[in-house]
């Protein structure tokens, strides 16, 4: 019985590892006018002066907002556009971002 009870613990710590984000993309395309002023409305940045963020990998976006929002990662205009964001918001828009191409 132990034994059972033990190798089920094991199973139920060992799902949390692999876990992928939920990130809705439609939910992200909802929620991404803010964010289309300067990285366009698709993640393709019109300027050079933002950059493109379509494409890029769903965990990199989702540690990049969460460290704006923080402030472990500094600049004031990306802090303030990340301080209303909920971690779903951040999920979302992640997912969003990282289903588009990167032209």
């Amino acid at each position: 019985m132990k034994k059972i009870i033990l190798a089920s613990a094991a199973c139920a710590l060992m799902a949390g590892f692999g876990t992928v984000h939920a990130g809705d993309a439609a939910a992200g395309k909802a929620k991404s006018a803010t964010c289309a002023g300067c990285h366009g409305p698709d993640g393709n940045s019109p300027s050079p002066m933002y950059p493109k963020i379509a494409g890029q990998h769903e965990k990199y976006l989702i540690d990049s907002l969460k460290a704006y929002k923080s402030g472990a990662r500094n600049n004031a205009t990306m802090k303030a556009m990340t301080a209303a964001l909920s971690d779903q918001d951040i999920e979302n828009l992640a997912a969003y971002y990282a289903s588009q191409s990167c032209k």
